[in-house]
């Protein structure tokens, strides 16, 4: 198996399944007078807590999963990382998840394309290289300088190689040695890793980058800079495709509920900001600063639209940084009933690019 879809699965035993959220607060109430939905008890959901999956933190937050799901309990597991996100979703821990798109493309390759089907978006960009002014002042000056990613083979890992790569530098990927040292560290000990200089920057999705920046560190560029029209994914919709078969109806409410919030969270940003950051704070202990929270929301982009063709981009990355060989992504998609709930809405449909189940 290639390195993307074997290394990283090494780390569950590691990361463990996160935390459970409450399910006592007023948003969470079952609504008196409601029905279960396909009849179940519960439905298990899944997600991390980082800025960018904020269509999850402000569906929980202010109730738009429960209102949808009716009488059926949403339950909601939050993850630290990526493979054991994929890992809860194949054992069904978790039903419905947000993630990233290499964690996706990793579980559905390893799979043979049977555990799961990406079923929606859910955000673009939020993915930012900061580094110490001190040490790097143009990109150049990040030649032989040690910079971090989050976990080898995950989304910024790729990206940041593939970037390495296009300045004609070389970067052995596993170990991360070469012209620039990868130095793959936590997104939680980042900031603390770059305050004892033991990194000079970090190629990290928000609220990490603003972190970053609050402890003196600098910009020197927005990864959506990169792509056209300035969108790529950063976080997905999944589902286990046996939960998408036997409960549709199910999916269907879950997905309702988040076009429901990307509806609410564009309309009212500030409102939506705060939301996601008391959920954060919930989930974690600890709300983001302004001077962190700020900045980093303005980085990000909601949206309903998966951003297929740019998903198809990122795995090519990962093959020509030789973490993955070529995969076969046909069919990774499912966005039939995104499009009915977006129908329904009035709102435009979005494409799969070529990539659709049959």
């Amino acid at each position: 198996m290639a390195a993307l879809t074997a290394l990283p699965l090494l780390a569950l035993t590691a990361c463990g399944y996160g935390s459970q959220a409450k399910d006592d607060t007023p948003a969470q109430k079952v609504a008196a007078g409601t029905e279960k939905v396909d009849g179940l008890d519960s439905v298990k959901i899944g997600y991390f807590g980082n800025l960018t999956h904020a269509t999850a933190l402000v569906g929980v937050q202010k109730g738009f999963f429960q209102k949808s799901l009716g009488a059926t309990r949403a339950k909601y597991q939050i993850f630290n990382a990526g493979p054991s996100e994929i890992e809860a979703l194949t054992s069904g821990s978790v039903d419905i998840g947000w993630i990233g798109p290499s964690p996706a493309i990793n579980g559905y390759t390893k799979s043979d394309g049977k555990s799961l089907r990406i079923i929606g978006g859910s955000a673009s960009g939020g993915v930012r290289l900061v580094v110490n002014p001190k040490k790097i002042a143009s990109l150049k000056d990040l030649k032989g300088k040690k910079i971090a990613t989050p976990q080898l083979g995950n989304t910024q890992d790729v990206a940041f190689l593939n970037w390495i790569a296009d300045q004609g530098w070389k970067v052995d990927a596993l170990s991360g040695k070469g012209d620039v040292s990868v130095v793959r560290t936590d997104n939680k000990i980042t900031p603390d890793a770059y305050k004892s200089g033991s990194i000079d920057g970090a190629w990290v999705p928000e609220p990490t980058a603003s972190k970053l920046v609050a402890e003196g560190g600098k910009v020197l560029f927005d990864e959506s800079t990169l792509w056209p029209d300035n969108k790529f994914v950063i976080t997905n919709i999944i589902v286990s495709q046996t939960f998408l078969k036997e409960h549709p109806k199910a999916v269907e409410a879950v997905l309702t509920a988040s076009v429901e919030t990307n509806k609410w969270i564009n309309a009212h940003p500030d409102e939506a900001k705060a939301a996601a950051n008391k959920q954060l704070e919930a989930d974690s202990g600890k709300a983001l600063p302004t001077n962190v929270l700020d900045p980093a929301w303005k980085s990000i982009q909601i949206t309903d639209d998966p951003l297929a063709s740019t998903l198809n981009t990122e795995a090519q990355h990962a093959v020509k940084a030789g973490l993955l060989k070529s995969p076969k992504l046909d069919g990774i998609y499912d966005l039939t009933l995104l499009n009915k709930v977006l129908k329904a809405a009035g709102e435009n449909t979005v494409g799969d690019a070529g990539l659709g189940a049959d």
